[in-house]
């Protein structure tokens, strides 16, 4: 996969993109990440990349020169070699981004992210782009912190960044419940014991476990999630049971 990241703060991806799982990535071949500060395609003798809307208001807005001629050039260079893929332009108005939009995400080959600054983008910019993402409710002061969440939650889904394929399927959110609880040695740590089924090696009742864990957990945390899971007759089961131990705690 290739990603552009088109900023005017190219600087703050180096340490957060250039570490970890996405630095080994893009180490071992797997991805392709490349930022461009669009305020080089400027043609203003000042180098400004914002101006103050038409009809007045507060702030300025990015213009959209810059960043058409940025991409003008990515679209060059990458030709013949990946297609087009998706632009997304971060935007507190736009999609939320959540775990089913990096799988989507992670099954393009081209990615490019446009991060803003500012009040805002002149409103030509979005004739670019066929996203429009958010993380939530909030304004940043930049895209560039959403983009590189939505970068590092995305490329775990490319084949071979993880190693193990199986690892981010069974992430929360992954199959619409969180994850059950995980432990690793000792057994017991001050007096804190590991649940006894899982040193048990009976893997049918492992199994079992963690999925009752799973929907325990949502159950008590996120209870939204239940609403749009797509729950097996025995996972449905097995939370009736969990929801009847619940009104009985309750009640005690």
């Amino acid at each position: 996969m290739r990603i552009d990241i088109l900023s005017l703060f190219p600087d703050m991806f180096q340490a957060t993109l250039g570490e970890s799982i996405v630095g080994r990535a893009q180490d071992d071949g797997f991805l392709d990440i490349n930022v461009t500060d669009f305020r080089q395609y400027t043609t203003d003798k000042h180098r400004h990349v914002d101006d103050a809307p038409f009809g007045g208001g507060a702030g300025m807005l990015l213009q959209a020169q810059p960043i058409f001629d940025a991409m003008a050039a990515i679209d060059q260079e990458v030709a013949g070699k990946y297609p087009k893929g998706r632009v997304i332009l971060m935007d507190p108005a736009g999609r939320r981004f959540d775990q089913k939009y990096a799988q989507e995400l992670a099954q393009e080959e081209h990615l490019t992210f446009i991060c803003g600054h500012y009040e805002g983008y002149d409103e030509r910019i979005r004739n670019l782009v066929t996203d429009e993402a958010s993380l939530g409710d909030y304004v940043l002061t930049g895209g560039e912190l959403a983009a590189m969440v939505m970068i590092d939650a995305t490329v775990r889904f490319v084949p071979g960044v993880l190693g193990n394929q199986a690892s981010p399927m069974g992430d929360s959110f992954s199959n619409g419940l969180l994850e059950y609880p995980q432990y690793t040695r000792p057994a017991d740590f001050r007096g804190m014991k590991v649940p006894e089924v899982l040193t048990s090696g009976n893997h049918q009742k492992i199994k079992e476990w963690r999925m009752r864990e799973s929907l325990r957990r949502t159950l008590e945390r996120r209870p939204d999630l239940l609403e749009a899971a797509h729950l097996t007759r025995e996972q449905e089961i097995m939370l009736q049971d969990l929801k009847l131990d619940q009104e009985s705690d309750d009640e005690e």
